[in-house]
């Protein structure tokens, strides 16, 4: 059973050592990967994702339970290691949403499929904006259903414990509800996002600069109420945005905002 993964300290883009040495997350912990453009922020986690052994340009290694991956007891480890979730990602494969979830709930031995398969359906239609259905071919979902769907597949039926979420506040679907969705699995989660929102529901973040990991900080209890506020912001965001989606004018959601289930008062 994974406990922990670790993040040893390679060199940035210069050649100099990263200042920070050391990255521990241990499992139900969220670690926020933020930056500048170009700082190095997806070539992290393509680390963690390839499990690094200090054969990439950063030189990293990652280990697990404090073991380099070849050399852990668990040998099923690498299989199903690491799921995950970016901005870009659409389905190529010919067959419908439903085939495609028994297939990989079948492959990952889940025991009641037909159940589980109805719950990443409900979860999906959470997430996204049109609701989709199993009968639907994968070929036919948007970008951002593709990405939802993938999410709830990920939270239900995928038993990788470390999850790699490239910006999906640019994915076109529920952000916050997807990091909560995926949070609650008690999975390592590792979120690279320009988000302020996202960033702090992490509950600490490393810096990136220059290719290396320049600062680690732990969410403090000033950001949290923050956070607290920015959600408030966000949900009327969300509601606005659903309103003129629905075909109604600024004016009239203007109106009527008091009226509308979930328009937080400030």
């Amino acid at each position: 059973m994974l406990k922990k993964i670790t993040i040893s300290g390679g060199l940035d883009k210069d050649g100099i050592l990263e200042n920070i040495r050391r990255l521990d997350i241990c499992v139900g912990e969220v670690l926020a990967v933020v930056g500048p453009t170009g700082s190095g922020k997806s070539q992290l986690i393509a680390d963690v994702e390839q499990y690094a052994e200090e054969e990439t340009l950063t030189g990293r290694s990652i280990l697990i339970d404090d073991q380099p991956l070849n050399k852990n007891e668990n040998k099923n480890l690498s299989r199903y290691l690491v799921a995950q979730v970016s901005q870009n990602m659409n389905f190529v494969i010919d067959m419908s949403i439903e085939e495609f979830l028994l297939m990989h709930a079948q492959v990952r031995a889940i025991k009641e499929p037909s159940q589980i398969v109805k719950d990443v359906l409900s979860i999906t239609n959470r997430l996204s904006g049109e609701p989709i259905s199993l009968s639907m071919n994968l070929t036919q979902l948007s970008g951002g259903q593709s990405r939802a769907l993938m999410v709830a597949d990920v939270a239900l039926i995928s038993n990788s414990p470390v999850v790699l979420i490239d910006e999906i506040e640019n994915a076109g679907i529920n952000r916050l509800q997807a990091l909560e969705i995926l949070t609650g699995q008690g999975k390592i989660v590792l979120v690279v996002s320009h988000d302020p929102t996202l960033i702090l529901m992490a509950g600490k973040r490393v810096v990136m600069k220059n290719g290396g990991m320049y600062k680690i900080f732990e969410t403090t209890s000033e950001e949290k109420k923050i956070l607290k506020d920015l959600i408030k912001i966000d949900k009327k965001f969300v509601c606005l945005r659903e309103q003129l989606r629905s075909s109604k004018s600024i004016r009239a959601v203007e109106q009527k905002k008091e009226e509308v289930a979930g328009w937080p008062k400030f």
